[in-house]
């Protein structure tokens, strides 16, 4: 096993401000600050709202001097981060995941620490594990690579299970117990988790189970031909280009604060429940036309994913409430993985994209 790690130097809308005029677009009445959440000293004032847009908008600017062509996955990672969710990354080798999930530890100021997932890992290898100190007769404590704000999980279907379920328990708890000791793990804490999809000889796939914990399945593909252009040009420069640090921890934590103010309608959460309860064969939302491609559906793990989701996708977009068009945005990546396709589907090639596009032009949009 080898790992390295990198230490860079319910609802609230607004009220008086042209950046957060909550007037949902579906209830018809101005949501006011008062009506939707108490006066609380947890709520994050408009004007630091508009600088957290500022930065991340700087935030994406940075990433982008090192990462071309991927401006979408950095935002779906951002999303995760806010949050407070994990992320399954799905692609061929060569795509810049581990380059892209360090420079955004970089910009984010973040620690970062890559797990090389192997057969012969143990738990332990990941966790941290007691060490004998022959000098002072006692056992040491030597925490893992697990301890990091951003944790990239390399080919985590080469590790056994035993190994997979360490790290998810660690995912899901957010602390590790070594010994008699439990170790809280250190806010924020992401993990993106890599799977190769080309390779499954000597693997082990991720049940179902666990592949629902994580909050997106992001799948990432070949750049364009100018994008992939500009990455070549890039890299045959005698210089690389340096990420300089753009937001603090505190500004991670704010960022999770402020998501909450961004409103939703009750029209929207309706939206949402419908999409998600599409993929359950037998209920009444189901279209009738795709329940022979299903076998099973999301489960309201995933509607919350996608509520969350969609919360933090309009934040993203400098708005403070929430649009029809962010759960449409979002949708796949956060519900790809938490469906399953018949035999009858897989024969014929349909995918889990081709099923949810097909909800999402039979459901009706409020």
């Amino acid at each position: 096993m080898t790992h390295d790690q990198q230490q860079p130097s319910p609802e609230v809308p607004a009220t008086e401000s042209s950046l957060s005029t909550a007037s949902s677009p579906y209830s018809g009445q101005r949501a006011t600050q008062e009506e939707a959440h108490p006066p609380d000293s947890t709520l994050v004032p408009v004007e630091e709202i508009e600088e957290l847009w500022q930065r991340i908008d700087r935030l994406r600017q940075e990433v982008q001097k090192v990462i071309r062509g991927q401006e979408e996955v950095i935002d779906r990672l951002l999303i995760a981060l806010i949050c407070q969710g994990h992320v399954l990354l799905e692609g061929v080798p060569g795509l810049a995941k581990t380059l892209m999930v360090r420079t955004l530890a970089q910009a984010l100021h973040l620690k970062f620490s890559r797990i090389q997932f192997t057969p012969d890992l143990l738990p332990a290898d990941i966790t941290g594990t007691l060490i004998y100190n022959h000098h002072t007769g006692q056992f040491d404590v030597r925490l893992g690579p697990i301890f990091a704000n951003l944790v990239l999980a390399d080919e985590i279907n080469r590790a056994p299970p035993k190994v997979q379920s360490a790290l998810l328990e660690a995912m899901q708890e957010r602390q590790v117990t070594i010994g008699e000791r439990t170790y809280h793990l250190e806010e924020p804490f992401m993990v993106m988790a890599t799977q190769n999809p080309i390779e499954q000889e000597g693997t082990y796939p991720l049940p179902e189970a666990q592949m629902d914990r994580f909050l997106m399945k992001i799948l990432i593909t070949y750049p364009p031909y100018e994008v992939e252009r500009e990455i070549l040009h890039l890299n045959l420069q005698p210089s690389f280009p340096s990420v300089q640090p753009i937001m603090e921890v505190q500004d991670v934590l704010k960022m999770r604060r402020a998501v909450h103010q961004v409103y939703m309608d009750r029209k929207v959460e309706d939206y949402i429940l419908q999409v998600v309860r599409a993929t359950r064969v037998g209920t009444r939302e189901c279209p009738a036309r795709i329940q022979r491609w299903l076998m099973w559906g999301a489960s309201p793990r995933g509607a919350i994913a996608l509520g969350l989701c969609s919360r933090a996708h309009a934040f993203l977009h400098r708005r403070l409430f929430v649009t029809p068009d962010d759960v449409r945005a979002i949708v796949l990546d956060v519900l790809r993985h938490r469906i399953g396709l018949s035999y009858e589907a897989e024969a014929e090639g349909i995918t889990p994209e081709r099923v949810l596009e097909e909800i999402l032009r039979l459901v009706e949009v409020p």
